[in-house]
């Protein structure tokens, strides 16, 4: 086999990937509603928790969903097209939602659509991520301590649950979603991140 053939497929996943994370949906959703831009308002951020400051809950769970399905989706069309390149769509979407091309590679922090990826690659690796991230949310009524939560779980229920061909992988992402809230952690340590629902707080954009 050509060797130019062996690695077109790997990169059309990586792509295909690419361009599905990398689609704003925070962003598209609030302009087709007319509710503004998420990155003028709170962190700057075009995630579903920072939808949710501009006070539209409609949008912000449709933001959530959709960015969950994004992740979902680019795992399970390369599981179609060439199952063995999974993996690398899976990159492609998460870097896509962090670096999307759209919006000069400022985008978001990747939970909900690391979450999808999860559930597509490995469900039961998907169900720990969502329900440590979701519960540590509802407990603490801090969204970044959920995804903080989430993303060191993932790791650990990779390897427990018998999934370990996708530890590299796992602890990689988890790092790099650790590195997207290095903000926030420096916030909870000051004791200054804003509470889900409690007064509305002057937050400094991280755009990192």
């Amino acid at each position: 086999m050509r060797l130019d053939v062996l690695w077109e497929m790997p990169a059309a996943m990586l792509v295909m990937g690419y361009l599905l994370g990398s689609l704003p949906f925070g962003v598209i959703l609030m302009r087709i509603a007319g509710a503004g831009d998420p990155r003028t308002i709170g962190s700057g951020n075009i995630g579903a928790t920072n939808v949710l400051r501009s006070g539209h809950k409609g949008l912000a769970a449709a933001t959530l969903l959709f960015d969950l399905l994004k992740g979902a989706v680019a795992v399970l069309l390369a599981r179609a097209i060439s199952p063995d390149d999974a993996v690398l769509a899976a990159v492609g979407a998460f870097f896509g939602h962090l670096y999307p091309v759209w919006l000069k590679f400022r985008g978001g922090k990747g939970v909900a659509t690391l979450a999808g990826i999860w559930l597509a690659l490995a469900w039961p690796v998907g169900l720990a991520f969502a329900f440590s991230w979701v519960a540590v949310m509802a407990a603490s009524r801090i969204s970044s301590l959920g995804g903080i939560a989430a993303a060191i779980v993932a790791p650990i229920a990779v390897a427990v649950l018998g999934f370990i061909e996708f530890l590299p992988f796992a602890i990689a992402l988890s790092l790099l979603l650790l590195w997207k809230h290095r903000a926030n952690i420096a916030r909870l340590v000051r004791g200054q991140e804003p509470r889900i629902g409690g007064p509305k707080a002057e937050v400094t954009p991280d755009h990192g």
